[in-house]
């Protein structure tokens, strides 16, 4: 069952691509259940765009593992780290948008730094390459939703 032997190594490239894509599923099922509860039309149309790029990443991965090839990261993504000053948010049926992109630049934090992690486990530089490019592109997920907290939150206030 485990994806990690006894010495915290990966047993194949191919178990840790499905673990990455199985956390990519994690996601998709988790803005999914949002989109299902929320019953602000604003929210739901958000939602289905995060949808569509968590399914991205998995698509992502997918070739990964049957080609083994993937761009690596053209450049480092800003990092505002307003989510760093910010609460954990349950979801809710009613919850703002304000709650809403707070709950999507943690999880898009955490999926960046999952990216890292699994780069630094692999020693195949083609692979780590790949894996820190998914970490940029979480982290311009991440940024887009600071972004829009600065814009849309931050400045109301």
């Amino acid at each position: 069952m485990t994806d990690v032997d006894n010495s915290g190594r990966w047993n194949s490239v191919g178990e840790m691509l499905d673990f990455a894509v199985q956390r990519e599923q994690d996601a998709v099922d988790f803005y999914t259940t949002l989109k299902e509860m929320s019953t602000n039309p604003g929210i739901v149309s958000a939602l289905d765009g995060y949808i569509r790029e968590e399914d991205g990443h998995k698509m992502k991965l997918s070739k990964l593992k049957a080609d083994g090839h993937l761009e690596p990261a053209s450049s480092k993504v800003l990092n505002l780290r307003i989510s760093d000053y910010l609460v954990d948010i349950e979801p809710s049926p009613d919850m703002s948008y304000q709650e809403l992109l707070i709950i999507a630049m943690k999880r898009e934090d955490a999926a960046c730094k999952l990216y890292e992690d699994l780069a630094a486990a692999t020693e195949q530089e083609d692979l780590r390459d790949a894996l820190l490019a998914l970490a940029q592109e979480e982290a311009k997920h991440k940024l887009r939703f600071e972004t829009e907290y600065d814009d849309h939150v931050l400045m109301e206030q």
